[in-house]
């Protein structure tokens, strides 16, 4: 794998003037995707959706199309795909972060979302929560997944990054831009402006994996290695639609 490993440091050409990272980690794994290298397409894993899985499947993607006004008269996930793709092909990058910010707050009632943000204030609780809550009811969005630890400042170590094996999203997708348009920026801005943590979105395009690090702030958008990873040869928007897709 011909991989690149960026590192956050506590250089302030990677940090904002009112924030300080807590404690170093990674920010983003840049290989050469697979695909560019030898031009084969992927092994596409089978989901076995259960019956509510499906019913969160078609209020997610029902929520999408409601906040982008595109319908599509597809099912189960590949409806959730195509509203996506949609929303990338008719939507600016900014209006696709918007718009799926917009979709979240429809998919989640307000008043849980204040109760979880007041009752569960930022902390090594809340945090590792959080990592296993996504662990356990969000596998029929983005595949399986599992909490893991990560090192903090003076050596302690916390339960607080869930790793997403191979991203579901990203696999259907099988695009740079609608992962970082559609899910990585949204999800951040989602989660901090609705649960009152930070939340890191670290994937990796070489196998698809992803790691969500609750607790910590993500790097800006002008440094944050993810944001500048070309898309993958065979990436389906792009064939499809003939376009730019980042």
């Amino acid at each position: 794998m011909d991989a690149k490993l960026v590192a956050l440091c506590r250089s302030p050409t990677l940090t904002s003037a009112h924030w300080k990272p807590k404690y170093p980690c990674v920010v983003a794994v840049l290989p050469r995707p697979a695909d560019e290298i030898s031009g084969e397409t992927r092994k596409t894993n089978v989901y076995k959706d259960t019956f509510f899985d499906h019913i969160a499947i078609n209020h997610m993607s029902k929520c999408l199309q409601e906040a982008t006004g595109l319908r599509n008269s597809k099912s189960g996930y590949e409806s959730l795909v195509e509203a996506a793709t949609m929303a990338s092909q008719n939507f600016s990058p900014i209006q696709q972060h918007q718009v799926v910010t917009k979709s979240l707050y429809r998919a989640f009632p307000k008043p849980m979302l204040l109760l979880i943000k007041k009752v569960l204030p930022p902390s090594k609780f809340t945090r590792t929560l959080f990592a296993i809550f996504t662990t356990l009811f969000f596998a029929w969005l983005v595949g399986p997944s599992e909490v893991r630890e990560s090192d903090i400042d003076e050596g302690r170590r916390e339960k607080n990054v869930v790793h997403i094996k191979k991203c579901r999203f990203l696999e259907e997708a099988n695009c740079v831009g609608m992962c970082i348009n559609l899910c990585k920026l949204p999800t951040q801005s989602f989660v901090k402006g609705s649960l009152g943590i930070s939340v890191n979105m670290v994937p990796n395009f070489d196998d698809m994996s992803c790691e969500m690090i609750f607790g910590q702030e993500p790097p800006e958008s002008s440094n944050d290695p993810a944001l500048k990873q070309p898309c993958y040869k065979l990436c389906k928007a792009k064939q499809s639609h003939e376009t730019n897709c980042l």
